[in-house]
């Protein structure tokens, strides 16, 4: 019970990673908040209609989370919006897709870092966990798409790379304020993917097989606990081993 009544906000909860995320906080004790735009407002139930791309929705969000319970233990970025032609070939980005998903996806995250910020700061103690990805510490392995025709998509490096260290400009400005802001980069996470690309993967990664939300969620639940209090401005890399060879 390593987040025992800790009250933490998880954007994009009903995706992928997010669902797990927002269950181990929940079997950790914590009082986690699914702030998705795929549910209705009810923080009784642990939800809030949220659209990340929407400022006023985001500072709603926050406002109310504050109301309701008078403080904010917890904040973790999981939400991943795109747009419809989210990997398409480099050569093929149209610059205001790329200007979108920027925005959709890193500006989205400082704006609600900020306002949670405020609350945190107020209050004396917090810590923000940002999903990132081993694609923004080190480049991509376009083998694993060759045999079936598909790419990475080009703005999702920038971007992870980018929060990562966002997260540390941000762990180094509020480190005074005993506010603590760390990054989670998972692997590869199982998903389906075509059958060549999930083999291709297997046989490079140490731990010869793809990772699922089971292994990113605790450590999620780990860097926002007090477990960690006197962690900050790190990246922790889950990934199989990956980024180590």
């Amino acid at each position: 019970m390593i987040l025992k009544d800790k009250i933490i906000l998880v954007t994009g909860g009903c995706g992928l990673i997010g669902r797990e995320i927002v269950s181990d906080i929940r079997r950790q004790g914590g009082i986690a908040i699914n702030a998705d735009i795929n549910v209705d407002t009810c923080l009784e139930k642990g939800t809030y209609h949220l659209d990340i791309s929407d400022d006023l929705s985001i500072h709603s969000l926050v406002s109310m989370v504050k109301e309701t319970f008078g403080r904010i233990d917890g904040l973790v970025n999981s939400a991943y919006p795109r747009t419809p032609d989210w990997g398409a070939f480099f050569e093929n980005i149209a610059p205001a897709s790329w200007r979108k998903n920027v925005d959709l996806q890193m500006n989205s995250c400082f704006v609600i870092c900020q306002s949670v910020l405020s609350v945190m700061s107020g209050q004396g103690y917090g810590s923000i966990v940002n999903i990132a990805s081993i694609y923004g510490v080190v480049g991509n392995d376009f083998t694993l798409y060759e045999e079936y025709g598909g790419t990475s998509p080009a703005a999702y490096c920038a971007i992870k790379g980018g929060i990562i260290n966002f997260s540390r400009y941000l762990a180094s400005y509020y480190g005074k304020d005993n506010i603590r802001i760390n990054c989670v980069s998972p692997g590869g996470i199982f998903d389906h993917q075509p059958p060549s690309f999930v083999e291709r993967y297997c046989a490079k990664v140490p731990m010869r097989r793809m990772g699922t939300p089971a292994d990113i969620a605790p450590a999620v639940s780990f860097m926002l606990s007090d477990g960690a209090r006197y962690v900050t401005g790190q990246n922790l890399i889950v990934d199989g081993g990956w980024t180590a060879i």
